[in-house]
């Protein structure tokens, strides 16, 4: 049987007397052009009920299948008059590396009338920022993203700044460091939790007594950041307190979260608690996730084995 073209699925989504089907969402990855021109002219038809329903489930699908592309569709839809649309638009544009998109988002993250919106082309900025800590876009795109996103912490609006510190915790620039021990230091949980999103980000070692010490915090959005940064910081000192974390925490979040920040440190007894805890799963969401976790420590221990074999003791400028 013949594949149905794109046609077929946006015939279905214009026919709103109808649910539309699940197994037309990917058909609106990697649009050609004429099939997104032909959305893009029905799209002015459509009710708002019927696009918030399509971009909320094509953003759920992204978020679980990462070789869909909804790049083409996103960015066609940066400039809807909806606000909705638009922080949907931008939930589709995660991923995206379209340097071309740049002036775009940073007008969307300083200047949208909806602070949803702003925080969301924030968030889509910090990406462009790893790209750039990794050499992947120029340095002057990532000056530009910067400092942006450093205007953008001091806003007006409380979820834009915590948006833009996580998303310039990307950046290497010293700056930085000093507005994530601020954000560290204030009184409201949200901002600690964000400050933590941000040391996970950074790469930087420095901050290993101020993660650990919010493992026990009462906030258990401030501990799940707190377990989640552990992990990628690659915190050896936080295996045993995750250990016992597993056998000891009450709240779900925090305690996938352990599971999946020792999958990224590794070391003794990681694997026999994993495979406890997959031997003790009771449903098939949590054998996947654990499942998951199990390949990922697979690669932690990998690329451990790899970093010391590659060591090189005659190389070592201290002997």
């Amino acid at each position: 049987m013949n594949k149905p073209s794109f046609q077929t699925a946006l015939t279905a989504l214009c026919d709103e007397s109808t649910a539309f089907p699940s197994r037309y969402l990917p058909y609106f990855s990697d649009l050609a052009p004429q099939d997104l021109s032909a959305l893009m002219a029905a799209w002015l038809r459509l009710a708002k009920k019927r696009k918030h329903n399509l971009l909320s489930r094509l953003a759920e699908l992204y978020q679980e299948d990462n070789l869909l592309s909804f790049d083409s569709l996103g960015a066609a839809l940066l400039s809807d008059s909806d606000e909705h649309v638009r922080a949907d638009a931008l939930r589709l544009l995660a991923d995206s590396e379209d340097t071309g998109l740049l002036p775009r988002l940073v007008e969307l993250s300083e200047n949208d009338t909806d602070a949803d919106v702003r925080s969301r082309a924030a968030i889509v900025l910090g990406n462009f920022i790893e790209l750039g800590e990794l050499e992947e876009i120029s340095k002057e795109a990532q000056n530009f993203v910067e400092e942006s996103l450093l205007r953008l912490v001091r806003s007006d609006n409380e979820a834009v700044q915590r948006s833009a510190l996580e998303a310039v915790s990307f950046s290497s620039r010293p700056e930085v460091e000093a507005l994530i021990q601020s954000a560290y230091m204030r009184p409201e949980p949200g901002w600690i939790a964000s400050s933590l999103i941000a040391m996970g980000r950074s790469a930087s070692d420095d901050w290993e007594e101020l993660v650990l010490a919010k493992f026990d915090d009462p906030h258990t959005e401030i501990r799940r950041r707190a377990v989640q940064a552990a992990g990628e910081l690659q915190i050896d000192s936080a295996r045993p307190l995750l250990l016992t974390l597993l056998e000891e925490e009450d709240d779900e979040d925090v305690f996938t979260a352990a599971i999946w920040s020792l999958s990224q440190i590794g070391g003794e007894d990681v694997r026999v608690a994993l495979e406890v805890l997959l031997d003790q799963a009771e449903d098939d969401a949590t054998l996947n996730f654990i499942d998951e976790a199990i390949a990922n420590l697979d690669f932690t221990e990998e690329l451990n084995s790899f970093n010391l074999l590659a060591f090189d003791p005659d190389d070592d400028p201290d002997q």
